[in-house]
Formats: structure tokens, sequence, C-alpha cells
């Protein structure tokens, strides 16, 4: 059978729907009453079926990208992302050892910061790999290359790079893409129903399955390309009072950066791939990391340290 095609008003009734839910309000709200509205208006008569399922489909795809993501969501995400790089990095199992220790400057830093409880806790997982690296995902998974655990010289300087990392967590950077795109899609998805149904009555169940089959490629980016520069420097600069707040010295933190500094040179993957250069990250934390006045206390956990590394 033949699907009517959409004259001028129809078309506008579609497109004045979809964007009074992207611009007014609770947007996960509008999306349901213009999803049922459609429907009604479908059955009605004052617009075709078709129509209305093109407006119900393009309305829920934005609610969608309204959703709060809750904390299990945050970590059930963030463990498919640690499948993908587990894909691509072996874990490391040959010292244990080293494995809790590292875990547990990892607790010292995340139970002192401001969220210290997650769905599952915060973890970190060693990667078999001389690359030096690191990444964390939302939900509390942290994974930590051997190569950048050899930058470390010391436990604090190892704080710094989990800091970082746990900043990156509670900043919800990988979070906050994710809702970015889900919105960014949405709007694809709205403004082709616009022009499918207009044109040959075509639905958008395609593009609608495109919008969720996203989320984990987009996941995968950020594995690949990294967070934004602006996201890295934020990620700094609290790492720097995570680390004071967990007794660590925060100049250890620019240490480790000068270290990277280093090996950087000649090198174009890894954290060069992924992380904005460590001269730049060293110049944005000496806004800040002058303003700490700790007593120094590295002295005390040199020996832990320097049994392990």
């Amino acid at each position: 059978m033949k699907t009517q095609k959409l004259s001028v008003q129809q078309v506008c009734f579609l497109l004045a729907a979809v964007f009074s839910v992207l611009f007014l309000g609770s947007c996960s709200t509008l999306a349901s009453v213009t999803s049922v509205g459609a429907q009604i208006a479908g059955g009605l008569g004052v617009i075709d079926q078709n129509t209305a399922d093109a407006i119900a489909k393009s309305s829920d795809a934005i609610g969608k990208a309204a959703e709060e993501i809750n904390p299990e969501q945050e970590y059930y995400i963030g463990r498919a992302v640690g499948a993908n790089i587990l894909t691509i990095y072996k874990p490391y199992t040959a010292d244990p050892a080293l494995t809790r220790y590292v875990n547990l400057v990892c607790q010292a830093v995340a139970v002192n910061s401001p969220r210290p409880e997650l769905f599952n806790g915060y973890r970190v997982l060693i990667l078999d790999s001389q690359e030096i690296n690191a990444f964390a995902t939302s939900g509390g998974h942290i994974f930590i290359t051997r190569g950048l655990l050899d930058c470390a010289k010391s436990e604090d300087a190892l704080a710094g790079v989990i800091a970082h990392e746990i900043a990156h967590i509670q900043l919800q950077h990988s979070i906050k893409a994710i809702k970015t795109s889900r919105i960014t899609q949405a709007i694809v998805v709205t403004g082709t129903s616009a022009i499918s149904v207009a044109a040959d009555g075509t639905t958008l169940g395609e593009l609608t399955d495109i919008f969720d089959e996203s989320v984990n490629e987009i996941i995968t980016t950020l594995v690949n390309s990294g967070y934004s520069q602006t996201q890295e420097f934020e990620a700094d600069t609290l790492a720097l009072s995570l680390m004071a707040l967990a007794g660590y010295q925060p100049s250890c933190l620019e240490d480790m950066l000068k270290v990277l500094q280093q090996k950087e040179k000649g090198q174009s993957g890894g954290f060069i791939k992924t992380h904005p250069s460590a001269s730049k990250r060293i110049e944005n934390i000496n806004k800040t990391v002058g303003t700490y006045h700790m007593a120094d206390t590295r002295q005390y956990r040199e020996a832990r340290f320097d049994a392990l590394f």
C-alpha cells in the first residue's frame, strides 16, 4: 500500500513537535508527551499513522538522550569499555603483590576524595605492555600499563597517576561524552525522520537502531583518541586536590609529568596520542600546585615502594 506523502503543514507539525522537545523544559518528559500526542493525532486522522510513528520515534530518541545515567549504569558502561581494552592489552598477572599495592594506593586516594563510593568501587588493573598509557572508564575502572608504572619514581608519583584517572571518573568525562553523542544522534534521527517520511514514507527503524549501536562505538573512540585537552587539564587540577586530601605531595604529579616529558620525545603512540603534551600539562598545574603547603612525608613511603619497583 502506498504511503501518503506529507504536506508542508504536516512536515512543519513534525518539526515543531520535535524541536519543542529539544528546547523546552525536561527533554525526557516532553518527549513522552510528544510521542503520546503524535499517536493520538494519528488515531484521529490529523496526521497519517506513518507520520505519527516518525514523531514518536524521534521524540523517544531525544528522550533517551536526556536520560540521566545512574551509578549502576556507569559501572556497566565502564565494564563494557574495559572489555574492549582487554582485547588490545593483556592483564599483567605475574606480580599479585604489585597489583595489590597499586590498588591500595588507589583506595587511599579514593577514600579521601569527594566521591569515595561508587556502585562497585574503584579498582586498578595493570596492563602487560611497555607502552606508556593509562585509561579510566566510568564506574571506577582504571587501567595502567607497566610502561607507565616504570616511569613512577615514588609512591607519591604513582598516586599522581592514579589521582588523575580517578579525577576523570569523578568528573564523569566519559559519561558526558556519551550524553553529548546521544543528543547529537537524536537530532540527526529527528531531522532525517521528517525528510524520509516526507519523501517516501520510510520509517525510522534503521536510524533508531543506529542510535543505540553508536554508544559502544563512541566509548571505543574515547579510548583510542583520548579526552579533550580541557578535560585532561581539569583532571590534572582535581588530581592535585585528591593527592593533598590523601596526604600525598601534589608536586609529585609535576615530577611524573617531567619524566613523561622526556619519554615523549620521538614517540607517537600511547599517552602521546591520548593526552596533551607533558609541557602543556605542567604549565597548567603550575597555576595551582604552589597553593598546596604540606609537610613532606615521602620518606615514610619509600621502603614499601622500593620493595616492589
